[in-house]
């Protein structure tokens, strides 16, 4: 891991609540008048030496969510709030998890955090590896599985799918990135990260 990553990340997350407390006053009073419940998603996921934490995100679904269908969310899932369609689309939802970078829970880049049940799918000396790194907002598997959610809603069982075919191709650039980290690899994957949103969403 190169030296200096918690620094950027520091920096990097208070600049950016700074400068995007404007977008979450607004995106926190979408929510409201959207939908009944509160304005921030938060769930247990498995972080840094296998310590679970809550992470943050702005809420997208329905209150009941988690009651009503599988941890993972499929193509034109009915639990999605009408802002939360919007919010997802362009990762505006992912924006809170800087809050998380701030307080030493995740990093901006590093393996997606997943939540327990499919932490138990990972190979152990897999796991062993990745979680000697922090969880990332955005990271290589983010960037190549970008429409996760509707490469899964053509499968006849998604969350099988997902543990299956998805996963181990995430768990190996988890893997991956454990080898190679470095800021120049870190802001690659950032530049990545937004160009994809960005410019090459066409829907």
């Amino acid at each position: 891991m190169w030296i200096g990553k918690r620094a950027f990340d520091l920096f990097f997350s208070l600049v950016g609540l700074i400068i995007l407390s404007p977008i979450f006053l607004a995106v926190a009073l979408w929510i409201k008048l959207d939908s009944s419940g509160p304005v921030f998603f938060r769930q247990k996921r498995v972080g840094l030496n296998e310590k679970p934490f809550f992470i943050h995100k702005f809420r997208t679904m329905s209150m009941d969510a988690e009651l009503r269908g599988l941890k993972i969310t499929v193509g034109q899932d009915p639990r999605i709030t009408k802002s939360g369609q919007l919010l997802r689309k362009y990762k505006l939802d992912e924006f809170p998890q800087l809050i998380d970078v701030l307080i030493g829970k995740m990093s901006i880049v590093g393996p997606r955090p997943e939540v327990p049940q499919y932490v138990e799918k990972y190979p152990k000396e897999k796991r062993d590896k990745i979680f000697q790194l922090r969880p990332g907002i955005t990271d290589w598997a983010s960037v190549k599985f970008k429409d996760e959610n509707t490469i899964l809603s053509h499968a006849s069982d998604p969350e099988r799918a997902y543990v299956e075919e998805i996963l181990p191709i995430k768990i190996s650039y988890y893997e991956n990135y454990f080898h190679q980290a470095s800021l120049l690899v870190d802001l690659k994957i950032i530049f990545l990260t937004f160009s994809e949103i960005f410019f090459k969403r066409t829907t």
